[in-house]
């Protein structure tokens, strides 16, 4: 299980304000130069990937690693795969796959401190088609989520739930849902399990800055979804009460999707203001350091 870099450290500095994507990349090794480019272009501290769809092994470590980033991955031939990236540092991992069932093969979660916060970077079933056993597949998985994330979110520790949830939570966010309506993105079962998941108190951080604009992650290849902006919002960020107070902008890098043989989502992110504003660079750098320092605690705990 070779999913651990060998990043050859040289001292991430602690940031005032931290930007944290997540991205489905639809494929790394086929998709690579798309996520070079966006990398150097963009520059996120923070980056979860979904759909390796690559083994550990044909993980492009090193190209990350000329790229500034250190990672950890859980990756799995031909389908599924995450992956955290840290800008400069490599992520401490803290979990590997849901607890709930230990026949799941499905290499969809995986879990990390990095720069003062913990990420769990999550890949959720799509379930289509429903009704059947993917579906079942879905919703149980959602269920191991809302379990564990309780505990996650009564940590005590800074954290982020960030990935692709395979859920349109509401007809605002997508174009058009009577296109869709037998489609496991917008079954009630689905959106239930998403609201449930909120009610712990997680912030849809998208939402939360922007409550009634038309924001959309994803546009599949048919029929000319993207060129009609027909798209849907199933990429989300979610923040515990101890970041969500420090969230400042987010947004989505929609020329991504633009590129030549792209992948049909674009990179969600958020920036985090982990600094106050009347704070000097040393008391800001000191401030960072002490929540990197007890992530760290509480992932070798993990």
């Amino acid at each position: 299980m070779a999913s651990v870099s060998a990043f050859c450290y040289t001292g991430a500095q602690p940031v005032d304000i931290l930007k944290i994507a997540t991205f489905n990349i639809n494929g790394i090794r086929s998709r690579l130069p798309a996520l070079l480019e966006w990398l150097e272009r963009e520059g996120p501290d923070v980056v979860c990937l979904q759909e390796l769809k690559a083994p550990d092994a044909a993980f492009p470590i090193n190209d990350i690693h000329a790229a500034g980033y250190g990672a950890i991955w859980h990756g799995q031939a031909s389908w599924n795969g995450v992956a955290i990236l840290a800008k400069g540092m490599d992520p401490l991992e803290s979990r590997r796959g849901l607890p709930g069932d230990e026949g799941d093969t499905h290499s969809r979660y995986l879990e990390g401190a990095a720069h003062g916060v913990i990420v769990g970077c999550l890949y959720l079933p799509n379930g289509n088609p429903q009704p059947g056993p993917k579906f079942d597949y879905k919703l149980a998985w959602f269920e191991r989520l809302i379990n564990y994330a309780a505990g996650l979110y009564d940590s005590g520790h800074p954290v982020v739930l960030a990935g692709d949830y395979n859920v349109v939570p509401t007809d605002e966010d997508i174009y058009n849902p009577r296109s869709w309506l037998k489609d496991a993105l917008l079954q009630p079962e689905s959106r239930e399990r998403y609201q449930r998941l909120l009610a712990q108190g997680w912030t849809d951080s998208v939402r939360a800055r922007y409550p009634d604009e038309r924001i959309y992650t994803f546009w599949d290849y048919f029929r000319q979804h993207w060129q009609k902006n027909s798209g849907l919002r199933i990429d989300h960020l979610l923040l515990n009460a101890e970041l969500a107070p420090r969230l400042r902008s987010p947004g989505v890098d929609r020329w991504v999707r633009d590129r030549p043989r792209a992948s049909d989502h674009a990179p969600t992110w958020i920036k985090l203001d982990l600094g106050a504003k009347e704070e000097r660079s040393e008391t800001a750098a000191q401030h960072a350091q002490a929540v990197q320092s007890s992530v760290n605690d509480y992932a070798w705990s993990r």
